[in-house]
């Protein structure tokens, strides 16, 4: 059956061609040297299609946050050594749970519940 996607013209042709494939695949070192451009040419505009993507995210999030700071900014008088310690608080929590943060556990914090 696969024979006929292959381009074999029967079922000992393929079975000769994936031999020589296998042996290539083997020879190279489990490389991409072996693979086919068209599989290269697939993975990299996969990849550059997720880069892009996760581009275009990050710079709506970035405008996001950006007009929530200014509103917060504009609205709390916050001097700057809190802001200091915050911004330590801050990152050291980012780093221990990996940007993972829930904002019941910020609220807890700024109640003095944690």
């Amino acid at each position: 059956m696969f024979y006929k996607y292959e381009g074999s013209q029967s079922r000992s042709e393929f079975i000769e061609n994936a031999i020589i494939f296998y042996a290539g695949y083997i020879a190279s070192n489990y490389s991409f040297d072996y693979y086919p451009q068209l599989i290269t040419t697939a993975v990299k505009g996969t990849i550059d299609n997720f880069e892009n993507r996760m581009a275009s995210l990050m710079f709506k999030n970035s405008v996001e946050l950006s007009m929530m700071m200014n509103i917060i900014a504009a609205n709390f008088g916050i001097d700057d050594s809190i802001l200091d310690r915050l911004r330590g608080k801050c990152v050291k929590d980012v780093k221990r749970t990996h940007g993972n943060i829930s904002f019941d556990e910020v609220l807890r914090y700024q109640r003095g519940e944690d």
